[in-house]
């Protein structure tokens, strides 16, 4: 009977072996639930799911700062990030400052993410420049990168943080709690995000997302605080509480990064997947109607993993222009 055994041995071993990557569960690092990252992750695990039997598990988290440590590290294999946070994860610097992120990878390019400082629709304050002596939420101390943004926001309209009045939160999810409970007056977060649109609800006439100005000048103050962000008019949208008019506001793009410990074949099935079901994507989350697959490689400050320059070698994509 021990060769029955030593063949059923060889027998599992050998289905084992068989296995494709696409049967390993994957684990996708992101923001909490409410949020705009959420929505992308669950929205790119359902389309790995749905068109390639590809098992990926959300794993939602405070901040990036608690996430895109466990990609490094293996525990995670992809997380969804804005460029900055990349960028900052892999240099060691900003929100990252001394802890260099040295295994992240990029895999692809996702969309513009636009995002704004909202307030209450019948607020006062209409424009950055308003924001002079107004309680603006700050801090972040889950989400580092958006006080850069908040700064870059305040220096739109010529302003500082010591221009207006702080209110310190950990994240986006409080800054916009703290708008329904009367103790801030404007706060950041996420056009098409969840939690906006909960807000909306919540408090009496809306909310509105301030505009921004795109004069040179103030362009040019903007990005020397952040210099990713550009700005982009958005037309309102049923999906899009607070926009009530074509409203100027910030965007970067969004990425989805990669452990290093991925396997290529695994990461070039992952991009080729997203790559041909936008329509897919779109109807999972609204927000990727402005995901281009023709750009999902692009000239970034973050190393590509090999398995992602490999699919986008065969699309004709790679290098980037």
């Amino acid at each position: 009977m021990h060769w029955l055994r030593t063949l059923a041995a060889a027998l599992i071993s050998a289905a084992l072996a068989a296995t494709p990557a696409s049967a390993q569960q994957l684990g996708i690092g992101t923001m909490g639930q409410g949020t705009a990252g959420y929505s992308m992750s669950a929205a790119i695990a359902k389309v790995l799911s749905d068109k390639a039997k590809i098992a990926a598990r959300v794993q939602p988290a405070g901040g990036t700062s608690q996430f895109v440590p466990l990609v490094d590290s293996g525990e995670l294999d992809f997380g969804v990030v804005n460029i900055i946070e990349a960028k900052e994860a892999l240099t060691g610097t900003g929100a990252f400052e001394g802890k260099k992120q040295a295994n992240i990878r990029m895999a692809a390019v996702l969309y513009p993410f636009r995002n704004g400082m909202f307030v209450r629709n019948d607020s006062p304050l209409k424009t950055t420049k308003d924001l002079k002596g107004a309680r603006v939420s700050y801090g972040y101390t889950s989400q580092l990168t958006l006080k850069a943004v908040t700064d870059a926001y305040l220096a739109n309209g010529g302003l500082t943080i010591a221009d207006a009045k702080p209110v310190l939160v950990p994240n986006v999810l409080r800054g916009a709690d703290e708008i329904v409970a009367g103790r801030a007056d404007a706060s950041i977060f996420a056009l098409g995000a969840g939690k906006v649109a909960e807000v909306n609800a919540t408090i009496s006439g809306g909310v509105r997302f301030l505009q921004l100005d795109d004069s040179p000048e103030a362009v040019a103050r903007m990005q020397k605080v952040l210099p990713e962000a550009y700005i982009i008019t958005v037309k309102p949208a049923a999906a899009l509480a607070g926009i009530v008019g074509d409203t100027k506001t910030m965007a970067y793009d969004y990425v989805l990064i990669v452990g290093r410990h991925v396997k290529n074949e695994t990461v070039a099935q992952v991009v080729d997947v997203l790559a041909a079901n936008k329509a897919a994507l779109s109807e999972a989350f609204g927000g990727f109607q402005g995901f281009e697959p023709a750009g999902m490689a692009k000239r970034l400050p973050v190393e590509y993993h090999p398995g992602a320059i490999e699919a986008y070698t065969k699309r004709g994509q790679w290098p980037p222009q």
